[in-house]
């Protein structure tokens, strides 16, 4: 698909009776929060995106689809020039998944079908039919990996979850947040383990990893990334991002161009 399409309806409009097809959105491209009475699959086939619910945020570079049930409430932000592709699960099939939402790694065969069932009109009958219950089954069998930042209810964490968000490379301490929070910084430490299930090292370095990945998208190098989400050098920045992505920041950046041209 040439980089010159244009958005398409069926991505500005989160409509079940058009909810199929693919388009370049720009950068920051934003859908404001609706569901859908169906399933939904959303793969940035270049770029990356976030989807958000009441749950929290989860990140899909372009190794990875996001899946959303039917009915969920969610929104989607996307970054870099991305080439969205987006399909519909018909209810029937939607128990095969998961009933939350995910985000799933994209093999060599899922890319290839979920490119194939969203940017080529169907060439004979039931042709689409059996080309998605092959990307069921592929998905079906794949381990979620999930880049989710969960989000707190507890008002105290929610101080620090938000100055975080609005300043992700802040170098403040837990108990130097807390402090603007307050609370102290064991109260905070037990409420990211109960309310977030994970530590607040972990979170922080997910909410980081988050804001590097649309930096990256975007264009940013490695090394500006690094600094602007927070780490002290681009050598633990890259340690992060690999062992959260899956790949280094320089692969991610080079297949997106590699894409991209």
């Amino acid at each position: 698909m040439p980089k010159t399409r244009q958005p398409s309806p069926e991505l500005s409009e989160p409509d079940d009776a058009v909810l199929q097809g693919a388009g370049w959105l720009p950068h920051g491209y934003h859908l404001d929060p609706h569901s859908h009475t169906q399933g939904q699959l959303v793969y940035a086939a270049s770029g990356a995106l976030a989807t958000a619910t009441e749950r929290g945020t989860w990140l899909a570079p372009a190794n990875r689809v996001t899946w959303t049930p039917p009915r969920f409430a969610h929104s989607h932000r996307f970054y870099g020039d991305t080439d969205v592709r987006l399909l519909t699960v018909p209810v029937g099939l939607c128990g095969e998944l998961v009933d939350h939402p995910s985000v799933f790694a994209v093999s060599p065969l899922l890319r290839e079908a979920l490119l194939a069932l969203t940017d080529k009109p169907e060439a004979r009958p039931g042709a689409h039919q059996r080309l998605l219950a092959v990307i069921i089954d592929e998905l079906a069998d794949t381990a979620e990996q999930s880049l989710h930042l969960p989000e707190p209810g507890d008002g105290r964490l929610r101080v620090v979850t938000d100055l975080l968000h609005d300043d992700p490379g802040h170098a403040a301490t837990l108990a130097e947040l807390g402090r603007l929070a307050g609370a102290s910084e064991r109260t905070l430490s037990r409420l990211f383990h109960t309310e977030l299930g994970m530590s607040f090292h972990r979170w922080r370095t997910t909410l980081r990893i988050h804001h590097a990945l649309a930096h990256l998208s975007n264009g940013m190098s490695v090394t500006d990334s690094a600094i602007t989400c927070g780490w002290s050098n681009p050598s633990s920045f890259i340690d992060a991002f690999t062992e959260v992505v899956g790949q280094t920041p320089g692969r991610y950046q080079a297949e997106l161009r590699a894409v991209r041209s």
